[in-house]
């Protein structure tokens, strides 16, 4: 699992490089085509890492219920976003992939109820979730990259 966990941490730095470079007016437009904007893309893998790791083991979420429910998967991105809230994603960003490959490695994912995702990608265990994760991550930073392009295209980019 060391293959998928730093896997996980790049695409969290990679997520993390666009949260601390790309404005705040960037961060927060929808682009034409689009149903949320880059803030959500990025917070939304934090959430559904919550969901898909730790509900589906039986075990609390790591991280405050707020971010969960705020950005799960169909919700829509708030435009009214905070600094203060900007700050604490780039730090669950990076401490939620530490926290969840200690968590594996305490075995402290014992249960995990079976799921069928929207993908069509059923999860068994929990390193099938965390496997699965990844490719979630990895898919909705190709969404972020397109959005970025999108805004350049529009013009809205800064």
């Amino acid at each position: 699992m060391n293959y998928h966990f730093a896997n996980h941490r790049q695409v969290r730095k990679n997520l993390l490089n666009i949260l601390k470079t790309t404005s705040e007016k960037d961060l927060l437009a929808i682009p034409d085509g689009f149903n949320n904007n880059i803030y959500w893309n990025i917070a939304h893998c934090v959430a559904q890492q919550q969901l898909l790791c730790y509900y589906l083991s039986g075990n609390h979420f790591r991280i405050d219920k707020y971010w969960v429910e705020t950005y799960k998967k169909g919700t829509f991105a708030n435009v009214d976003v905070d600094q203060s809230e900007m700050e604490d994603l780039a730090f669950l960003l990076i401490e939620t992939s530490k926290i969840l490959m200690k968590d594996y490695d305490d075995d402290f994912f014992s249960d995990y109820t079976p799921y069928s995702t929207s993908f069509g990608v059923d999860l068994k265990n929990i390193q099938d979730a965390i496997i699965f994760n990844n490719m979630h991550e990895s898919i909705h930073y190709g969404y972020i990259l397109a959005q970025k392009r999108a805004l350049i295209a529009e013009g809205l980019s800064l």
